[in-house]
């Protein structure tokens, strides 16, 4: 496996301490996924940074959160635990391929379309999605004509609208995002 600095941090924030409005307030450190191997460690630095895990502080949310864009979500309702254990479990900070899927998969799904896909696959939550970084409509449609039918001689080829085809062939499971475009075959 390729080792990669795709990087996912987040502050963890307890709302006890937010509404009691103590020197927690503002939450933990900065959290870097790759420095904790699982949930175990994030709780020790989060005591070490004197959190009450067992007292006010047993309530946590995602306070701030940086290397995943995904506007449609409501952070303030996060699981920080369930956040963390789906992204080490989908492989996207080992896997800079992972990474751009997974960033492109938000684009135009939800984070928890995305949790349930690494729920149910695992780590081969990817295997149905393919990116075509680059590509509009008229890259795919060449693409997919070139893969799916028979092959014409290059002067019948100007006749064919390939991205009225492109949008046909991926009118169901093809996606623009803002590199291209997205496949998900599910």
């Amino acid at each position: 496996m390729e080792i990669v600095s795709n990087k996912i941090s987040m502050v963890i924030g307890s709302w006890g301490s937010y509404n009691a409005c103590n020197a927690r307030t503002l939450g933990s450190s900065w959290l870097d996924f790759d420095d904790f191997s699982d949930w175990d460690e994030v709780v020790a630095e989060l005591e070490k940074q004197g959190f009450e895990l067992d007292g006010i502080d047993e309530e946590l949310f995602v306070q701030d959160i940086e290397g995943i864009e995904c506007s449609a979500t409501n952070w303030d309702y996060m699981s920080p635990k369930r956040l963390f254990e789906i992204i080490k479990e989908s492989e996207v900070l080992e896997c800079s391929h992972k990474y751009d899927i997974m960033t492109a998969y938000l684009e135009v799904n939800s984070l928890d379309e995305f949790m349930g896909l690494v729920d149910s696959s695992g780590s081969n939550w990817d295997d149905d999605i393919h990116l075509y970084k680059g590509f509009d409509w008229t890259d795919y449609g060449r693409e997919m004509f070139d893969n799916c039918e028979n092959k014409i001689s290059e002067s019948l080829r100007q006749f064919i609208d390939f991205e009225a085809y492109g949008r046909h062939m991926g009118d169901y499971y093809c996606h623009e995002y803002s590199s291209g475009l997205i496949e998900i075959v599910q």
